[in-house]
């Protein structure tokens, strides 16, 4: 129990961090920009606190399949933290801050070709940001979507290289998905597939939608101001990290119904064995 309290505990903390990370890093950060950031920061580490010192999970999946979340969060981290400093080398001239801003440059500048994510998102700025916005635009999305692939490749090697998640021991269908009911009809094997299917092909199409979704609110409603370091940095996360995210669930759904496919089949082949 305590072990369990410490872990949530530390979980929490590890949470709220994060959140509170990009204005921690830039300066000049507004007072009512970092009350609502506590705010967030304290409502998010109060509910992974809950769902992790809880003995039954009820909305986070694969809690007890690491490394699945911690991959996950330690992408989601280095994102955060590399976007806000290269915001940081825009007004304290730092060697880390301009070797960052360097790389992502040139990153950006590669995967901006025509109809790629980055092209898109760097089209989705608002009429009025000038040529350094665009190029700072650029380079995020060329390092965040650089952070995103990497994390998936290292994910897909996890899976087809160490056997996750049956290497430290058996895997619990009902702990690490909570939210899939396997009495809901059908064939589980089926559905699990088919969520798979859906996963991936959301990830692959996200990069695409997103800025579309930015540039039609900024015409009927209110543009996001890509000016402003941390919605920028927010913006560039989501669309990086949330179709990376729905793809290592993808992967992951796949592997688990390859794994109860091939208990079916051991089981089948045994029942045979004893009729014959």
């Amino acid at each position: 129990m305590i072990s369990r309290l410490a872990a949530a505990a530390a979980r929490a903390f590890l949470v709220a961090l994060l959140i509170v990370t990009p204005a921690m890093i830039l300066p000049a950060v507004g007072p009512d920009t970092t009350q609502m950031l506590a705010l967030l920061a304290m409502v998010a580490a109060a509910l992974t606190f809950v769902e992790y010192v809880a003995v039954f999970p009820s909305v986070i999946e694969f809690r007890s399949a690491p490394p699945f979340n911690r991959m996950r969060f330690v992408a989601l981290s280095i994102t955060v933290v590399t976007l806000s400093l290269i915001n940081r080398g825009q007004v304290i001239d730092a060697p880390l801050s301009t070797w960052l801003t360097q790389i992502g440059m040139t990153i950006g500048s590669a995967m901006d070709f025509p109809f790629s994510p980055v092209r898109l998102l760097v089209l989705a700025a608002p009429e009025t940001a000038g040529k350094v916005d665009l190029e700072m635009i650029s380079a995020h999305a060329g390092l965040a979507y650089l952070i995103s692939l990497a994390s998936i490749l290292c994910f897909v090697v996890l899976v087809r290289l160490l056997d996750w998640p049956i290497r430290h021991g058996p895997f619990n269908f009902w702990v690490n998905l909570p939210l899939f009911d396997p009495t809901a009809g059908g064939d589980v094997l089926i559905r699990l597939k088919r969520d798979s299917h859906i996963n991936v092909a959301l990830g692959f199409l996200l990069p695409f939608l997103i800025p579309a979704i930015i540039k039609s609110v900024a015409i009927y409603g209110t543009p996001i101001n890509t000016a402003e370091p941390q919605t920028l940095i927010w913006t560039t996360t989501a669309w990086a990290f949330l179709p990376a995210s729905l793809i290592m669930r993808g992967v992951a759904l796949m592997r688990i119904a390859d794994l109860i496919e091939e208990k079916r089949r051991r089981a089948y082949a045994q029942a045979e064995l004893q009729i014959a």
